[in-house]
Order: structure tokens, then C-alpha cells, then sequence
């Protein structure tokens, strides 16, 4: 990877070189089928969710069926959520989300490549291909998958459990008389939960399906079936089929040299787990959104971190993903293991581990990460994801009134910089904090407030913008306080003083 542009121009932005593994193009067909809350916040703020979002099927409700009647229905945990917008699952194939990404990356994939080996130097890595191509990066990133050639290469142990459970899963249209719901249903038979039901884009349906001893698709079908007596259900195409073993498996590092290299491993590569409430590929996302921009950051404003920073930003990755993946291994083994019980007990265990199965209450608060400053105001706290607020636009006249346009948080947030939130009729409008280059300040006053200011109107004072707002949740009681946003749209600081916020992003960058 090179630099390729200013990093005062906009947010950092490297050249990228994707190996995309032995097959000929993007996934056609199965693996995962959904996007949780926090993935779809994510390509929010890179731009990339409106393009998918008239594809997928929003779904929010569980329910549970047995004994020929559904036993219930329960959202919670999904309508539940503050300060979001997309308090849903959005049922979407993989191959959907494979295909927008790789034409956005427009030729940076490179398929019908395997690659062999992967050397890193003191300044570079070196990734070598079947096809004898050889490329020179300053980084390199595993993501291939639980049988990682990259993994192995820099000698990461894999371990973790492996339960004797294997699943069918299919991918089929159906003809049936069942009350058909946008609904993620649980089929209880005999007093075990083996069958799931999830409804997809076009019309598509998802079965997974628990089998002891041999496993089949006519078993599959059997199996659903009976759970879904007494409708009956003719599968009329089914499009993929595929069975897995269930495997729990986490790398000992997700960082060559004990943390301090150049190869870095992110998705299965570095942990792997049931696909019991949709972790698999949205946790591989966050893997992505958590590392970009610290690799960015270490390739384009190199020149501008502190002695010591670089090592900082890109450990933290480590610290706050392997713990996080930890987690989710523990959540994802839960409920494989509750397929043996009721519905109504694997529904309870779905309520209990809401904050993965949404993604909206991973925090890295606990995890001693050195981008993290212990802090907090009121729902403000640092190492938790930054809730995402309605704002009204400043109409940009000197008395600094609002136009009474709504819109929120996350559309206004570009992805690739650090957010400065200076809330409050009297937080200082602050416009650089002297790092104009990586840090961008948005200024929040309360909606009633008619402070005739020059802050108040989205300006600059020769460095760079302050981007201002009105919001009906900023208190006129309220002084002020900052919260500095982290490009991933995690916090890194709460806190009332202007210095503090500057000390954060001070032991960061050079100003």
C-alpha cells in the first residue's frame, strides 16, 4: 500500500490491493444472510447502504412455533434500541453485498489468484501468488478464511472447541399454506428447536437445520417438515445447499510479531464460530471498519503521529477485536447449544445477548484499549458506539437559526477522520484543536438557542470547517462538553474540558 492523496484534502485514502482467493468472481450463491444494526450504521457512513437497501427484507421479530401454532412473538430488543435508525436485521444474501463492494473496488480484485506465501520485512510485506505475481505492501491483511494460509505464516495458534453438532442450511422458494411472516421463526418438535426459518430478499427462504447422524438434503427437508406441521410445504427450487460443523475457534493473535508487525488477521481468519444470530459475516465487517482506518492513518499521516503512536493505533485493533471476538464466540455457542432445548429458552438466550446479535452494544469500554479514555456524560461514554442523534441543519445566517432541516449523526459523519462534538450553548467553538488534518469539529447547541455568534453557521476560520447544528436533546442548562468520535463511530473521550479533549488527541498526533 501508497499513499495517494493529502491527507488534508479529506479522509486518508491508500492504494489497495485485493487477492481475491482462487475463484473466478464474487460469492454467487449462500453463506451469510443478514446485516445487523451496526453494519448497516457502518456503510452508512461510507456511502454504501442506500444501494442495498431496496434489496433486502427488514426484519425485527423472532417468533416460536410448536405443537401447530405459533407460542410467540418478540422484538424487543430490536425496537428497543435508542439513538439508531436501522433497528432491524436486513435479510441479504452475501453474494448481494460481494457483488456491490467489488464493482465499488472497481479492478482493485484480483481474482483466479492463490496466493503461497506471505514475507514480511522490516518496512514491507511481500504476498506471492500461484501465478508467480508478486506484490509489495506496506501492510497485509489475512481475511481467508478458518484455513488461513496468512494465520499459519506468522505462526498463530487456532484454537478453541469444537462441538459434535453439524447443520444443513437451505437456500430454496418454497410452496406452502404456513402463515407466511417477515419473521425469523423457531420450530420446536418434540421439545427440541432444530429448525429455523429466515425470510430473505426475493421471496427466498433460509432454513437451518440441525441433523443427527447422517445429514442429507432429502433429511433437511424431512426435518422441516415435521417441524412445520401440520402445514404442508413443497420446496420448489432450491438455489444452494451446504452443510458445516460447528467449530469455535479464536487466533492467538490477530498481529504478526506479537503485536507489533505488519500482517494482520481480520474475519475467520482470526475467529470463527457458530452462524447462530448472524455473527459470521457482520462481525468480519466490523473486523474491516475497526482496521481501515488505522491502517490509513499509519501509511498516510505517518509523519503526524507522536513517537509511539503508530504502534498505539494498530495494537489497539488487537486489543479491542480479539477480545470483542472472544465475546461473540461466547454468544454464538450459547445459542447453538440452546437448539437442544425449547424455542421459548433459545428466544430467552437471543434476548440476553441482544447487544451482539444487534451490534449495537459491542463496546470496548472494558477492554483497556489505548483509544480509549475512561469517561462519560449522561449516554456519552467512551468506548461505546456514538449513538446516533437528530440534528437540524444550521441555515447558515449570521443569527445562526436552524432551517428546520432534520437529519442525523451518521449522515453527516464521513468515515476516515475523527469527529470533535463540541455540545452546548457554551462548549467552545473551537475550530482546529491544531490538527486540522485529522479531526473534525461539529458544534451542537441547543435548538432554542438565538446566540448571534459567527459560530453558528457552518464556517471556517482558515484551517478548516466547523460543521454547526441545532438539536432539541442539547439541554439550554447544560455548559458544554466535547466528545471526540473515532472514525469507526466508537468514542474515545467524554469529558468537559477542551484540554482534555486536546491531551486525546494530542498523544496521537502532532499538531
Amino acid at each position: 500500500m501508497h499513499a495517494e492523496k493529502d491527507m488534508a484534502a479529506g479522509p486518508a485514502t491508500v492504494d489497495v490491493c485485493i487477492i481475491g482467493d482462487a475463484k473466478p468472481g464474487p460469492l454467487e450463491l449462500g453463506r451469510a444472510d443478514a446485516l445487523n444494526a451496526r453494519t448497516q450504521q457502518y456503510l452508512e457512513v461510507a456511502g454504501l447502504l442506500d444501494e442495498i437497501l431496496p434489496i433486502g427484507l427488514k426484519c425485527n421479530t423472532s417468533s416460536t412455533f410448536a405443537e401447530g401454532e405459533f407460542k410467540s412473538r418478540q422484538n424487543a430488543w430490536w425496537v428497543g434500541l435508542e439513538h439508531a435508525l436501522h433497528k432491524n436485521f436486513l435479510m441479504i444474501g452475501q453474494p448481494v453485498i460481494e457483488d456491490m463492494l467489488t464493482s465499488k473496488l472497481d479492478g482493485l480484485v484480483r481474482f483466479n489468484e492463490q496466493v503461497v506465501s506471505v514475507t514480511e520485512y522490516v518496512d514491507s510485506v511481500q504476498v506471492a501468488t500461484q501465478s508467480g505475481s508478486k506484490v509489495r505492501s506496506r501492510y497485509a491483511v489475512g481475511a481467508d478464511g478458518t484455513r488461513s494460509l496468512v494465520r499459519k505464516q506468522i505462526g498463530a495458534s487456532f484454537t478453541g472447541e469444537k462441538p459434535e453438532m453439524k447443520w444443513a442450511v437451505l437456500d430454496t422458494f418454497i410452496e406452502t399454506d404456513f402463515p407466511l411472516c417477515p419473521e425469523i421463526i423457531t420450530f420446536q418438535h418434540d421439545g427440541q428447536s432444530r429448525v429455523s426459518w429466515i425470510p430473505r430478499e426475493r421471496g427466498m427462504c433460509r432454513f437451518y437445520v440441525l441433523l443427527e447422524g447422517q445429514v442429507t438434503q432429502a433429511l433437511a427437508e424431512d426435518s422441516i417438515r415435521k417441524h412445520l406441521a401440520p402445514h404442508t410445504v413443497a420446496f420448489k427450487k432450491t438455489e444452494w445447499y451446504s452443510t458445516y460443523d460447528v467449530k469455535e475457534r479464536i487466533a492467538s493473535t490477530f498481529i504478526s510479531k506479537d503485536g507489533g508487525g505488519r500482517i494482520i488477521l481480520a474475519g475467520d481468519a482470526a475467529h470463527v464460530h457458530s452462524v447462530n444470530g448472524g455473527q459470521g459475516l457482520n462481525t468480519g465487517m466490523s473486523d474491516a471498519f475497526s482496521l481501515a482506518w488505522r491502517l490509513a492513518t499509519a501509511i498516510k499521516a505517518k509523519n503526524l503521529l507522536q513517537p509511539g503512536a503508530l504502534k498505539k493505533v494498530i495494537r489497539s485493533y488487537d486489543t479491542e477485536r480479539r477480545n470483542t471476538a472472544r465475546d461473540v464466540i461466547d454468544v454464538a455457542a450459547r445459542l447453538v447449544r440452546d437448539t437442544v432445548q425449547t424455542a421459548k429458552q433459545y428466544v430467552s438466550t437471543i434476548e440476553k445477548n441482544a447487544a451482539y446479535i444487534t451490534g449495537m452494544g459491542v463496546t470496548y469500554s472494558e477492554f483497556g484499549s489505548p483509544l480509549v479514555k475512561a469517561s462519560e456524560h449522561g449516554i456519552w461514554k467512551a468506548g461505546n458506539r456514538c449513538p446516533d442523534m437528530v440534528l437540524s441543519k444550521s441555515d447558515g445566517k449570521s443569527d445562526g437559526k436552524s432551517d428546520g432541516k432534520k437529519t442525523r449523526l451518521y449522515t453527516e459523519a464521513t468515515y476516515g477522520k475523527f469527529i470533535v462534538l463540541q455540545i452546548g450553548a457554551n462548549a467552545t467553538a473551537t475550530t482546529t484543536l491544531g490538527l486540522s488534518d485529522m479531526a473534525v469539529p461539529y458544534s451542537i447547541h441547543p435548538q432554542a438557542d438565538t446566540t448571534d455568534a459567527p459560530t453558528r453557521g457552518s464556517h471556517s476560520d482558515g484551517e478548516t470547517a466547523v460543521h454547526t447544528y441545532t438539536a432539541d436533546w442539547v439541554s439550554e442548562d447544560d455548559d458544554g462538553f466535547y466528545v471526540v468520535v473515532r472514525p469507526d463511530m466508537y468514542l474515545g473521550y467524554v469529558g468537559r474540558d477542551v484540554e482534555e479533549v486536546k491531551q486525546y488527541l494530542g498523544e496521537l498526533y502532532t499538531s
